[in-house]
């Protein structure tokens, strides 16, 4: 509870920060005098939402984020461990695949407008391109980082191929997978915000784009503060995602003050401690008993 006091409290003081300086209109090197309160924001987010434009905004923005990265979390987890898998894929698809990941996706404006008929498909084309290549990379080395011997154990019990697949690859990449989908869905929001601006007709950054052009510039941190929460909730979303479907996974607490705490199967025993040094070094051999047959039946749980 108290590490939620103290977040509350530091969001409390940026933003009674923010109100104190733009209220007194302070203009150091940074000029916050340009700035608008943080109680006129308030008024105009109460305003915004009480009108339908804020809500359709929204589910336009939303419907092109979450279309947009599905698309690249399928495509890129199946592009990843098929560049990782095969020799011959990585041979045709790798150096087409490393000579368009560097070019910035928002720069496929112009191609987006000339390929695709209509503005909405080519958002979801910009914001697929930019989730696609995190989840891609991030997939492919996971899956490169395996243990050989757990695809060993499986095709010695008689598993081929999809068995492999299903019981190995998919299971042991999925902590780097979900990691290289939690950067996939921060770089969609910003591009996707991008092209909303520059060639949308609806969406929070269509919005923000209008309300700058008209010199609304509290209407202008309405729509930053509703991507900011836009993007932690989705962000926050995957995240505990990745969580339930790695719950197998052994994993340490952090106790405030002390050391790591491991919970699940990764339990240790604890070691009487002697009060002369031949009984210490006994427990400690003792223990180290102990910790090689949990690592042994570890391993051989896992197999």
């Amino acid at each position: 509870m108290s590490r939620y006091v103290l977040r509350v409290a530091s969001l409390a003081a940026a933003l009674g920060l923010w109100q104190l300086l733009t209220s007194l209109k302070v203009d150091l090197w940074l000029r916050f005098s340009q700035f608008p309160t943080v109680t006129d924001i308030a008024h105009a987010f109460a305003d915004r939402v009480s009108g339908g434009d804020y809500w359709t905004d929204l589910t336009d923005s939303l419907t092109r984020i979450l279309t947009g990265f599905l698309l690249a979390a399928v495509l890129g987890v199946a592009t990843g461990v098929l560049v990782a898998r095969s020799r011959l894929a990585e041979d045709l698809l790798g150096p087409v695949l490393e000579v368009i990941r560097p070019i910035p996706a928002i720069a496929l404006v112009p191609v987006a407008i000339l390929l695709f008929p209509s503005n909405e498909q080519g958002i979801v084309f910009i914001t697929c391109t930019a989730a696609f290549f995190p989840v891609l990379v991030s997939t492919r080395h996971a899956v490169r980082a395996l243990t050989p011997v757990w695809e060993e154990a499986v095709r010695t019990m008689g598993g081929g191929r999809w068995r492999i697949l299903g019981s190995v690859v998919l299971p042991g990449a999925l902590p780097g997978i979900f990691g290289g989908l939690s950067v996939g869905i921060g770089v969609s929001w910003i591009c996707v915000i991008s092209a909303e601006m520059i060639s949308g007709q609806y969406g929070v950054g269509y919005r923000t784009w209008q309300d700058y052009t008209i010199v609304n510039y509290p209407g202008v941190f309405v729509g930053v503060v509703t991507i900011g929460v836009l993007g932690w909730v989705t962000s926050t979303a995957v995240e505990l995602l990745g969580r339930r479907l790695t719950r197998w996974l052994p994993r340490t607490s952090y106790v405030p003050g002390g050391r790591p705490r491991t919970s699940g199967a990764a339990v240790a025993a604890p070691v009487a401690v002697a009060a002369d040094g031949e009984s210490q070094k006994q427990a400690d051999a003792q223990q180290q008993g102990r910790s090689d047959t949990d690592q042994e039946a570890r391993d051989e749980h896992f197999v």
